[in-house]
């Protein structure tokens, strides 16, 4: 350890993050100073160390193969002392929270908070309503509720709900609605950021995406997902996202079949975290409630 009082901590971490991410800005903007200022400090330390690290050429600069040992072991490390000032700000057991996409949040998740609170009064529940991955060793996440196809190493992710995608609409545009060869005579919603498409729905239909008219577009799943409901049109929505809707009539579902697209909900923790009493007991009642989600259908 007496080692470490000779080199400054700032110099290590820029080492660290121009050996991983490959260049003097991308660390730079890591670390929220200026290149040349990275630049300035891997110099430092690399005179403290009495060793040079990086090979300067002129695309920038590449790790030597000692260089490279050094860099596997200080990401390791500094991974670590992250984890630890995560875990020394981690708030009491009685306050949990929650970190989820805007539109499972909102659209789903708050609505029935209220029953959570009544069976654990005791936990008070935060909703980060954020659609950026986190680790939870690494903040003051407890839980993530994630979709994706996984699998993922760096965070421990448990399966909740696959899901299944199908055409929603108005009660009244649904009258337009009786086969999936419909669908191109009536207005289509996209999602700007849909990464899975219609044809996961449509190819088990017999059809493809190539035959669905023209529409309203909007950048969240969300406002989407509204715009059916105000009758502009046909979306392509999933269990989570509808459910409350389908069962106040506010929208239907005008063909029969939901589809998996390959994305599955998880649970996720911290790998390196125990599970607190809280996050057991979010878990246990989260699972409850997506239950009631698919025995619906």
């Amino acid at each position: 350890m007496k080692e470490l009082n000779r080199i400054h901590l700032g110099g290590l971490r820029a080492i660290e993050a121009v050996g991983r991410l490959g260049s003097l800005r991308a660390a730079a903007d890591a670390l929220g100073v200026t290149p040349g200022a990275v630049s300035q400090q891997i110099q430092k330390t690399e005179q403290q160390l009495g060793r040079t690290l990086f090979d300067r050429r002129p695309k920038g600069l590449t790790l030597t193969a000692h260089g490279e040992d050094v860099v596997q072991h200080l990401t390791r490390g500094l991974s670590e002392l992250a984890a630890a000032v995560a875990l020394a700000g981690r708030k009491r057991e009685d306050t949990l929270t929650v970190s989820c996409a805007p539109v499972f949040a909102g659209k789903w998740l708050v609505w029935r908070l209220k029953d959570f609170n009544k069976h654990h009064p005791d936990i008070r529940v935060r909703v980060d309503a954020n659609a950026n991955l986190v680790d939870p060793d690494l903040s003051d996440v407890d839980v993530g509720i994630r979709v994706g196809r996984g699998p993922y190493t760096d965070v421990s992710a448990e399966k909740l709900l696959d899901l299944r995608v199908f055409p929603v609409c108005s009660p009244a545009l649904a009258e337009q609605v009786s086969s999936p060869h419909d669908l191109s005579r009536v207005p289509i919603i996209r999602d700007d950021n849909d990464v899975y498409g219609w044809n996961c729905w449509l190819e088990p239909n017999g059809c493809d995406d190539s035959m669905l008219a023209d529409g309203p577009s909007f950048s969240d799943a969300s406002l989407c997902f509204d715009a059916a409901i105000a009758g502009q049109g046909v979306f392509l929505a999933w269990d989570v996202l509808a459910f409350d809707a389908l069962q106040a009539g506010r929208v239907v579902a005008p063909l029969p079949g939901r589809h998996r697209n390959g994305a599955t909900y998880w649970f996720v923790t911290g790998r390196r975290t125990r599970k607190s009493k809280s996050v057991h007991a979010f878990e246990t009642w989260l699972r409850e409630q997506l239950d009631a989600v698919v025995k619906s259908d």
